[in-house]
């Protein structure tokens, strides 16, 4: 990768930019194999610590500095670094350091950062990933740094099953890449392996409890356990699934716009096609059961399997408990608040 004699690692998801500047000190380290690696925090470091860091010694003629929390610097090390950083891009190619910054990128010490791109360091800008769309964009853009394409789809299943965990969706889509050669990777290519990997397997566990099919799902569910998959990871995936029924329900009965759901379009419209026969009360119970699932995962004493098998078949029924429900009646909330 291209790197400046100072670099800025600003913002951003805090996996992204921790992995960003592992990236870049590993560039640096091929730059400079000769070089003595200093970590400073700027929150306690003084102006002696950096003028002691980026000067040569006797047993590294040249250093790699890495400095956090930028945005806490002290005054005077924040004007020491932009009188290094003008002196070093002065003449890059006599510079014996090259310095790395890790900012959080809020308002405080913005100016340190301004000052120093001003003076010709590289501002690194690292995705916020708080949005759909842009988990979707990371994911085409971490594809593309590894020489690879990814099909959008399958791109946006990827988000779908994996998003909440950017260090997750960082090693899929590695590991994709090392293991298939197609490019682009399309979107059966992703459920193929999602298939065969066990921990996607929550994703599908939700879909297969939401449509309806308690057994095929608990079946699925106990096969999972069983390959070492941890049961409130589970409960976790059919929570996510059953949040996106709940905004898709509130989308269609006007109490939130689609902006306000926060999901991307296709995932609302696939949830859409779940809503008949859902009740705000069974979505409710629904909840509540996986809640009681969650406690019983992390405490002693408790039978998570259990548990999660009673939640799955609350949520395949829709939460309408099944004892004494009459076929072909309406349950026993009746018609009123039934979800068309």
């Amino acid at each position: 990768m291209q790197i400046s004699q100072v670099n800025i690692v600003f913002g951003g998801n805090e996996f992204l930019a921790s992995q960003e500047v592992r990236d870049i000190r590993h560039a640096a380290r091929e730059a400079m194999p000769d070089a003595e690696q200093t970590d400073l925090d700027a929150r306690t470091a003084t102006n002696a610590d950096l003028v002691q860091a980026v000067s040569p010694s006797l047993l590294a003629p040249r250093s790699i500095v890495v400095i956090d929390n930028l945005q806490e610097a002290d005054p005077v090390v924040a004007q020491s670094l932009v009188d290094i950083t003008k002196r070093m891009m002065a003449n890059p190619r006599q510079a014996d350091a090259i310095i790395i910054c890790r900012h959080d990128g809020g308002q405080k010490g913005k100016g340190i950062v301004d000052a120093l791109v001003k003076v010709g360091a590289w501002r690194d800008e690292v995705p916020k990933l708080d949005k759909p769309q842009a988990k979707v964009n990371f994911v085409r853009q971490r594809f593309e740094s590894l020489g690879r394409h990814i099909d959008g789809r399958a791109a946006q299943l990827l988000v779908g099953v994996m998003g909440e965990n950017p260090g997750e969706l960082y090693a899929m889509c590695e590991q994709l890449c090392a293991d298939f050669d197609d490019d682009p990777i399309m979107l059966e290519r992703v459920r193929q392996y999602m298939t065969a990997n066990p921990q996607a397997k929550g994703y599908e566990i939700a879909d297969v409890a939401i449509s309806g099919d308690a057994p095929r799902s608990i079946v699925m569910m106990r096969s999972v356990v069983e390959q070492g998959v941890a049961p409130v990871s589970i409960v976790g995936s059919i929570a996510t699934e059953m949040r996106k029924l709940a905004k898709a329900a509130a989308v269609s009965a006007g109490s939130i716009s689609v902006r306000q759901a926060g999901i991307p379009e296709w995932q609302l419209n696939r949830a859409r096609g779940h809503l008949r026969g859902w009740t705000g009360p069974g979505m409710a119970a629904c909840f509540e059961a996986l809640a009681k699932a969650d406690e019983q995962c992390k405490t002693n004493g408790g039978d998570p399997v259990y548990a999660l098998e009673r939640a799955i078949e609350c949520v395949a029924a829709k939460g309408v408990p099944q004892q004494g429900f009459a076929p072909g009646g309406s349950g026993m909330f009746g018609n009123a608040g039934r979800i068309r």
